[in-house]
């Protein structure tokens, strides 16, 4: 697939005194682009770390994705000023647990903004994995070491360098049209 790139402005172009229509316009407002991104659909995670003070933090997150096999690294987005990302920022590594499709009611615990911290824990079973707390009944969980993050908007982009992997069987909880989803598919010999 070829890439797409704008191709700089030439002298006596249409835009060329100093209008760009594709660079220059606002764009669509933030309602239709949540809107288009509702058309995502994505595995649900919870990406868990310790603070500062060695406090648990945790939040469900859809917005992951991998970024390389080598080295092995995957791609977070965490809401600027949340707990999570200011406990990731502090002690540099974080968990991620692939959420298993019956886990929907962790989903929500962990998306829920009225929940403190310590609360988002109560009652679901987590183990230590490198010291930090991974879901114990996830389909599969990794251990990150930050790698970078960078702020994009309202969200920081957070890459993370694969320390420890564990992959279980089982189907995924997905995050599509702004619901929680299960495959409707069979599923694949091996999964």
């Amino acid at each position: 697939m070829a890439e797409l790139a704008l191709a700089p402005r030439r002298p006596g172009a249409p835009g060329a005194a100093g209008w760009d229509t594709l660079r220059d316009e606002p764009g669509p407002d933030a309602v239709r682009c949540l809107g288009l991104y509702a058309k995502l659909a994505a595995g649900v995670t919870v990406v868990t770390a310790l603070d500062a003070g060695g406090r648990q933090a945790g939040t469900t997150v859809s917005a992951l994705t991998s970024l390389s096999a080598r080295p092995a690294l995957l791609l977070a987005c965490l809401r600027a000023g949340s707990r999570t990302l200011a406990a990731v920022r502090a002690r540099g590594v974080f968990a991620v647990s692939f959420l298993a499709e019956h886990q929907r009611a962790v989903a929500e615990r962990f998306a829920d903004p009225a929940l403190p911290p310590a609360g988002r824990f109560t009652g679901v079973p987590v183990r230590q994995v490198l010291g930090l707390p991974v879901l114990s009944e996830a389909l599969a969980w990794t251990v990150c070491l930050v790698e970078d993050v960078r702020r994009y908007g309202d969200h920081d982009l957070v890459v993370g360098r694969v320390r420890a992997v564990e992959v279980g069987d089982g189907r995924p909880l997905l995050w599509h049209d702004r619901a929680f989803r299960t495959l409707t598919c069979p599923p694949s010999e091996g999964g």
